[in-house]
């Protein structure tokens, strides 16, 4: 058996690179796998094609060696596992490097299964700021793809003019073709998310105001006045990120009863015990009086206690708080912001 018709055979595995090594696997599959060509696009077909065209014959050892060695990889031990990594070494056997970055940095981007679903986990002002800069039609046509919900907020955060312009638009819009639809997907996917993967990564201010959540307030004081004599700008800016134990008095009474539901009482009196009085108050005026009267009690009753335990349960009371704000059950704002965020 070979594959091709071109001079000798190729008999050595080695010697295909790794489009040629596509080439071979999709000769050999065959045209009722024709599907899979269906998922590369213009670039990847054009460079397994070349590849194919100019592979000549390949030894029937050759093609069972690589098709051995692609059911291994998929199939080892009887499972699979997925991850980024995984993805981008089977990515870099077949593709240029700038291409598997490019890919990587989509799929790390905004989840979802398509291009309007990945838009509706885009932060509205994210998004509003792109398509301001578009065409009115061209954004009536992307907010009629996602969610009326997300499209309200898009809206919203739109210039008014221009936001009223988009909504007649999407008044008069009659039924968009194929073509003009797949242009402004393409257009998204190569101009907005892969920039907007780019862009997302996490800034390292943001990583170090994590790190000094979790250091206890002498330690956090003394990296927080070293820095300052270093690098006063960062150090303001690492401040300005941090959500600390107090920043639990931005909570609505809402998100507070939400808060005391989830910790534990014993926790909460520690915790609270070296609040100030404000906090303090603000708790207990979001329990029933007579959890509020047991709470003071409890906390009278453990008299003198180590600043390090309280340190401990204030971080963990301020850990939990972000759990139930990744979940969406309460809102939690920043030091540094005067406005409420959604996390």
């Amino acid at each position: 058996m070979a594959v091709g018709s071109k001079g000798k055979a190729i008999t050595d595995v080695t010697r295909l690179s790794g489009p040629e090594k596509a080439a071979v696997i999709l000769l050999a599959l065959g045209e009722d796998h024709g599907t899979i060509w269906q998922q590369l696009d213009d670039e990847e077909i054009k460079e397994i094609s070349q590849a194919m065209a100019g592979l000549g014959n390949v030894a029937a050892s050759v093609v069972e060696q690589l098709l051995v060695d692609f059911i291994s990889g998929m199939s080892g031990a009887g499972a699979i596992m997925g991850s980024f990594e995984q993805t981008q070494r089977l990515l870099a056997a077949f593709l240029p490097a700038e291409k598997v970055d490019t890919l990587m940095e989509e799929i790390r981007g905004p989840a979802g299964r398509t291009m309007w679903d990945k838009l509706g986990n885009v932060n509205e002002a994210v998004l509003a700021n792109y398509l301001k800069n578009e065409y009115p039609q061209t954004v009536a046509v992307v907010l009629s793809k996602v969610k009326s919900d997300h499209a309200a907020r898009v809206l919203a955060a739109l210039p008014e003019d221009f936001a009223l312009e988009c909504v007649t638009r999407m008044l008069r819009m009659e039924p968009v073709q194929r073509e003009i639809l797949d242009k402004i997907e393409q257009t998204l996917r190569t101009e907005f998310m892969s920039n907007l993967a780019r862009t997302s990564k996490r800034d390292s201010h943001e990583m170090m105001a994590d790190i000094f959540n979790a250091f206890d307030r002498q330690t956090e004081a003394r990296f927080i006045a070293a820095l300052e004599e270093r690098n006063r700008e960062s150090a303001e800016r690492i401040r300005a990120l941090m959500f600390v134990f107090e920043d639990l008095s931005k909570l609505d009474p809402g998100g507070v009863q939400t808060l005391l539901r989830a910790v534990e009482k014993d926790q909460l009196g520690l915790a609270l015990k070296g609040s100030s009085d404000s906090l303090r108050e603000m708790f207990f005026s979001n329990m029933s009086e007579r959890a509020a009267k047991i709470m003071r009690d409890d906390m009278e009753s453990m008299g003198p206690v180590r600043l390090r335990d309280v340190d401990q349960a204030q971080m963990a009371m301020v850990q939990v708080a972000k759990d139930l704000a990744a979940k969406g059950e309460i809102m939690l704002a920043g030091s540094g912001s005067e406005d409420e965020l959604i996390y």
